[in-house]
């Protein structure tokens, strides 16, 4: 009986269909994932497009870090005390720059001491002292020519003693001269709250010659106590293990469900474009840039939500603090509610990420340029759609670098 040569060829292709299929079963479960994100996906009701590798190289180099342009001179006023000014630190860490800041300089020009301020958070009671979270010795010593600091207020100052002013955030001399002066000469001391007219950090033309006691506030004062520098560091080094194909560098974005579900994250802007951006749009949008399915990303979202599973999906190696923080470092960092810790680890990690992405507006943002343009890090990319298949990433660049108008730029060359 003759074989049958068709019958051969069939067996052939039979065996070649079970191999082909049990490495399909072998692969990595994200190559299950790509081929549905290699395919159409609905996005804002059009269909895109996104093939695999349409962008290889979509990491940028860093610059170099830049150096402070400002100088300050000794004067035999600098520290001369003739009264204090007290304050505190709320909001987060983005907001303490601008805190410490405008204290600063109204110390500064007031020619008062400027005393340690606490750390409040959202609700009543909610107080750390300065030093759980940054270096005293640092502050004190960078601002050593420019304004005496003391750890506490005297006993013999009664709070009755104290008037409370307001000021607006970037605080001028001569506005503090105009309305503040006369109160301090007629209280002898001030509690200074500052308020935010505005949340940007552009420069305008006022700010040519920024004042060099803002800039050092601003931008050499404040930093992280050892324990939580420590563990910034710990987890960054975390991050970057989860890096190899990638040479250690990992994204940073900064996407807060609790914020995004709020009603002003739905309007869009006066031009027509979004204001903040969900997982799903975030996703997409790195894709289209090239950042491959190996890309380690870091969130600044509490803790996982559901509606981040598509972002994890299609970047499997997503994760939020819970997942790379220390199990040791967790009861005291992380398992406080509503703990100022975790708005620290936040803000330092995306100020020390590879590539940051604000998915939301804001002082978190526009801080965390501010201290990226210092340590030569511009690969800030804003979202946007991309109707087409695939963008560069350099067309994506933050306005605050790519203009070079960010305040860093008056105080940094």
């Amino acid at each position: 009986m003759g074989v049958d040569l068709r019958q051969i060829v069939a067996g052939i292709l039979t065996i070649t269909m079970f191999v082909m299929l049990g490495q399909m079963l072998h692969r990595d479960y994200f190559d299950a994932v790509q081929e549905k994100v290699e395919g159409d996906i609905e996005f804002h009701g059009s269909k895109v497009a996104v093939e695999d590798g349409l962008v290889r190289g979509p990491w940028m180099e860093d610059s170099h870090v830049l150096k402070p342009c400002w100088s300050i001179s000794q004067s035999d006023d600098s520290v001369s005390s003739k009264g204090y000014v007290t304050f505190s630190l709320t909001n987060g860490p983005e907001y303490h720059i601008s805190q410490i800041t405008d204290a600063v300089m109204v110390a500064k020009h007031l020619g008062a001491t400027l005393v340690l301020p606490d750390i409040r958070g959202s609700k009543p009671g909610d107080e750390m002292n300065f030093e759980d979270i940054y270096d005293v010795d640092k502050l004190v010593k960078s601002l050593d020519s420019v304004v005496k600091v003391v750890k506490k207020l005297p006993s013999h100052v009664s709070l009755r003693d104290i008037a409370i002013v307001k000021v607006p955030t970037r605080v001028a001399e001569d506005y503090i001269k105009e309305h503040i002066d006369p109160i301090f000469k007629s209280k002898g001391n001030i509690r200074v709250t500052t308020y935010f007219p505005s949340v940007n950090l552009r420069k305008t033309s006022l700010d040519a010659e920024t004042d060099p006691v803002s800039c050092l506030a601003m931008f050499g004062s404040l930093e992280l106590q050892p324990g939580v520098n420590d563990l910034v560091e710990s987890m960054i080094q975390r991050l970057k293990t989860h890096s190899k194909i990638s040479g250690g560098r990992f994204i940073a974005i900064d996407l807060r469900v609790e914020i995004l579900e709020k009603k002003n994250c739905h309007e869009t802007g006066a031009v027509g474009s979004k204001t903040c951006y969900n997982a799903q749009e975030i996703a997409l949008f790195l894709r289209k840039l090239g950042f491959d399915s190996d890309t380690t990303i870091y969130l600044t979202q509490p803790r996982w939500e559901s509606s981040l599973n598509i972002l994890k999906d299609i970047f499997p190696k997503t994760f939020t603090k819970e997942a790379i923080m220390p199990a040791d470092k967790k009861p005291k960092y992380l398992e406080l509610e509503n703990s100022e810790y975790e708005n620290v680890i936040d803000f330092y990690i995306s100020s020390r990420s590879d590539v940051f992405v604000p998915a939301i507006p804001g002082l978190f943002y526009a801080n965390t340029v501010g201290k990226r343009i210092a340590l030569g890090k511009p690969q800030v990319l804003v979202p946007a759609e991309i109707s087409r298949t695939s963008g560069l990433s350099t067309d994506y660049i933050s306005p605050y670098i790519s203009k070079k108008n960010h305040l860093a730029y008056s105080c940094f060359c």
